[in-house]
């Protein structure tokens, strides 16, 4: 079985919107404990100061807010691979012979062995088949499925199964024309993130050699930095580099962030 990331979703609060994350009380405990953890490290390198700390620790709400944001990032990559699943084991069932609605019955079966039930995409066919016995419309079901995800993909996949039921051409052909350029798609960013990856480590190690640099010096040579501490000039040259530094961290992240 394959690891597999939950909704983070309240029991019977309805599914889930993806852009809408809700971080654990564990996720947020160590997320706010690296954040006092980095605040300690620039108070420190910057500014020799535990004021500093103490003033810079408003900065802890935008850090959570970005890292949540990893998260959901995370969390709708997850979901778009084991939608690609779905759409392969429903695809299957029509080539078997399945309804539409058995189709998606067949492939919640086949997912769960292959998922966990706590998955998010069993979740998401529970969800589907629930409101299909209800007598709701699956194309309203999966329009609903891809506006929350918020996933271009998907929406994709929906608006072709809309566009085939309605004219009544080969659903099971069509359908599997639709899921293998999006399979396409997503290996083509797959293999994109696999490349970048090693430039990525890179980067966090360039993000590290400033304060080594300066960690090293300053064990090594104590008072070799003291001028640029605890006085007016100090303190300035240094929130420029202060700045001058995240902007460069920004940029970096902004450059290497297109695999998805």
């Amino acid at each position: 079985m394959r690891n597999a990331i939950p909704c983070s979703t309240p029991k019977n609060s309805g599914p889930p919107d993806y852009d809408a994350y809700r971080l654990t009380k564990t996720e947020t405990a160590s997320v706010l404990l690296q954040g006092i953890g980095i605040l300690a490290l620039f108070s420190y390198v910057f500014y020799r100061s535990w004021i500093v700390l103490v003033l810079l620790l408003p900065a802890l709400l935008p850090y959570l807010l970005y890292r949540r944001r990893s998260f959901v990032k995370k969390r709708k990559e997850e979901l778009l691979l084991q939608f690609r699943e779905m759409m392969r084991a429903v695809i299957a069932g029509l080539q078997a012979g399945y309804s539409i609605e058995n189709a998606f019955l067949h492939a919640q079966e086949d997912l769960r062995l292959l998922y966990g039930a706590g998955a998010m995409i069993c979740e998401e066919l529970q969800h589907i088949n629930r409101e299909l016995r209800n007598n709701k419309n699956l194309e309203d079901v999966l329009k609903d499925l891809a506006e929350r995800s918020h996933s271009q993909d998907i929406k994709d996949f929906a608006e072709v199964f809309r566009i085939a039921k309605r004219s009544g051409g080969d659903l099971p052909g069509i359908l599997k024309n639709t899921a293998d350029l999006i399979s396409e798609k997503i290996e083509v960013r797959r293999e994109i993130a696999t490349t970048i990856s090693v430039k990525k480590m890179e980067q966090k190690i360039m993000d590290l050699v400033p304060f080594g640099i300066i960690l090293y010096i300053d064990a090594t040579t104590p008072g070799f930095f003291n001028a640029l501490y605890h006085n007016a000039f100090g303190v300035l040259l240094m929130s420029v580099l202060l700045v001058v530094y995240l902007a460069a961290y920004l940029l970096a992240e902004k450059i290497l962030d297109i695999a998805y």
